[in-house]
C-alpha cells in the first residue's frame, strides 16, 4: 500500500505495535490465515483487518505474510476505485463541449 498521503497509520490503536499485532500473531501462531494462491509464504508478520475500516476488534483482525496481505491490500483498493469509477458521470469529449 501507498503509505504517502494517507492518514491509516494515524488512525491505529496506540498500543498497535506493541500489544495488538503481537498478540493476533501470537493467537494465530504465526501463520499465514489469507493463504491467497500459490505466492503465500505461510509465516506471518503482518496483521490484516478483514473487513476494511477501523474496526481493530480482535475478531476483525488476522496474521497474514506479506506477500498475501499485498495483494489483498491491492485487490481491495482496486474495487473502491472501481466502484469511485462507476459513480463518475462521464466526461464530454473535449472537441464536443
Amino acid at each position: 500500500m501507498a503509505w504517502e498521503g494517507s492518514d491509516r497509520r494515524s488512525r491505529l490503536p496506540p498500543n498497535w505495535h506493541t500489544e495488538i499485532v503481537p498478540s493476533i500473531l501470537d493467537r494465530d501462531g504465526y501463520r499465514c490465515r489469507i493463504r491467497w494462491d500459490e505466492g503465500c509464504e505461510g509465516t506471518a508478520d503482518q496483521v490484516d483487518h478483514i473487513k476494511n475500516g477501523d474496526d481493530h476488534r480482535r475478531e476483525n483482525l488476522q496474521a497474514a505474510c506479506g506477500w498475501c496481505h499485498g495483494k489483498k491490500s491491492s485487490a481491495e483498493g482496486n474495487a473502491a476505485r472501481m466502484r469511485w469509477s462507476a459513480k463518475r458521470s462521464p466526461e464530454r469529449h473535449p472537441g464536443l463541449r
